[in-house]
């Protein structure tokens, strides 16, 4: 017979409900296995959970004592950033000067709802790789769907949000930070005779552009001593990144002259929106004077000391600060529009540029759309790679999973995000759309904020931002 004090069942049963409340919030039954064993734990007590205790060996004790511990805090931290909140460091300028390099953010899981992992057996606090020994963190087996439980709300047009990167399904270790699609692109146009694309067809283009994939990836492959080995990615486990979302489901974008246009209409620019221009100076710029402008010793890199200038970032404050310093600086022009190096689709001959992109229209959950071999290489990747459908042309007829179609119903929604520093950011732009099974979270406030310029005692920590909700910047 079960002997338990009613203070060990009024535990229990505040446990029980809880972890029900929980289940049923995830709409996952399967976790009821977990119900026997937490009532063994509370009330039958028939496994030795804290055998260590009773041990004479003091050294046994303060072990397993240290060993109890930490698996309860790795149980709970696992959960915590599965489910509720995690932290993340801003690692670029791409959201300067809105958020910083440096910034530690609160990122909240529960703003869109949060994802139930993919990857559910994997080390808590890594992302993909394990520190040290270099290997993955986390099991391919087993492997869940995608599902997203109840949030708070969704992801609306400005928001500053986390998310993982969509072109990081595989990468080359190497150079982990490059787009290995592109980067094929690239590499294969590289080792071919180029190539007129305006005198072709939409099916000569096509057979073209999938010659220079073919070709550069396969120098890729066959070159690991540059570019490492090649490696998937469930999408839980790929890079995170943090952008803003420009670009809703089922709207139209454009980009004309720098300005972000929806379905038409100008969408309001952040208020510390960057872009590059051409600084020409009497010299070099005072480091107090950047300082006090907010320009960061990585803006400054580009500089030209034959004209004296700087190529550099700049919010409309900073410039028209610059130009009020006539005793330092003569001239700021514009820096030349161009492509920076093959914008997506990179199958495509657009002739679009990072100030003048589109129009493109964003793909919306349930809403369908006639495909033609002048639009395929912009939704063929989220039909392909984030819908996992196959997708073949034959003769210029268009083939999804064996059958040929002039139509495609798409069933995720889709995100367009960008980096407030426009001119330094690798976004939309480059990579695509942006996949609802990629969201993370929304960050909330900046709860630390380091300058790496700056030593400790020399404003490394920037007081004036902590705890600043991300929602008041603009």
């Amino acid at each position: 017979m079960i002997q338990a004090s009613r203070r060990q069942w009024i535990k229990f049963a505040v446990v029980l409900v809880l972890y029900l409340i929980f289940l049923l919030w995830l709409q996952s039954w399967l976790g009821l296995i977990v119900v026997p064993f937490i009532f063994d734990a509370y009330i039958s007590k028939k496994i030795p959970w804290t055998w260590w205790k009773k041990s004479k060996n003091k050294t046994v004790v303060t072990v397993m004592g240290w060993v109890d511990a930490i698996v309860f805090a790795l149980v709970a931290v696992y959960f915590v950033n599965l489910y509720f909140f995690q932290n993340y460091v801003i690692p670029s300028s791409s959201l300067e000067k809105s958020l910083l390099v440096g910034d530690y953010l609160f990122v909240s899981k529960m703003s869109y709802g949060a994802r139930i992992p993919q990857t559910p057996l994997h080390v808590p606090l890594t992302q993909h790789t394990l520190p040290i020994f270099g290997c993955k963190s986390y099991l391919e087996w087993p492997e869940w769907d995608y599902k997203r439980v109840s949030g708070l709300g969704e992801v609306q047009l400005n928001d500053i949000v986390v998310f993982n990167f969509p072109a990081g399904d595989s990468v080359a270790t190497g150079v982990p930070a490059e787009d290995l699609y592109r980067l094929s692109y690239q590499a294969g146009k590289g080792l071919s005779q180029p190539v007129d694309m305006s005198r072709l067809t939409l099916e000569q283009e096509r057979e073209v552009y999938d010659y220079y994939y073919a070709a550069g990836r396969k120098y890729i492959d066959e070159n690991p001593q540059i570019y490492g080995k090649i490696v998937s990615r469930p999408v839980d486990r790929r890079e995170n990144y943090v952008k803003r979302c420009v670009g809703l489901p089922g709207q139209t974008l454009q980009i004309k002259d720098r300005i972000i246009y929806l379905d038409g209409k100008p969408n309001k620019e952040p208020d510390n929106v960057q872009y590059r221009y051409l600084v020409y100076t009497k010299g070099m710029l005072p480091d107090d004077l950047c300082h006090e402008l907010g320009i960061s010793v990585e803006d400054r890199e580009i500089y030209y000391s034959e004209e004296s200038a700087y190529n550099m970032p700049l919010t409309e404050k900073a410039k028209a600060a610059l130009l009020a310093r006539k005793d330092l600086v003569t001239a700021i022009h514009d820096v030349p529009d161009d492509d920076a190096g093959g914008l997506y689709p990179v199958n495509k001959n657009t002739g679009w540029t990072v100030d003048n992109y589109g129009p493109v229209w964003i793909p919306k959950k349930g809403a369908t759309i006639d495909l033609t071999l002048d639009n395929l290489p912009v939704y063929e990747r989220p039909i392909r790679v984030y819908e996992g459908n196959q997708l073949d042309v034959k003769d210029g007829r268009i083939y999804i999973n064996g059958q040929e179609t002039t139509k495609y119903t798409f069933r995720m929604d889709y995100y367009w995000m960008m980096g407030d520093n426009r001119h330094n950011s690798a976004d939309s732009r480059f990579w695509g759309f942006v996949p609802e099974d990629h969201i993370v979270g929304k960050p909330i406030f900046v709860w630390l904020s380091l300058d790496k310029d700056r030593g400790w005692f020399d404003g490394k920590i920037r007081w004036n931002r902590l705890f600043k909700f991300v929602d008041s910047i603009k």
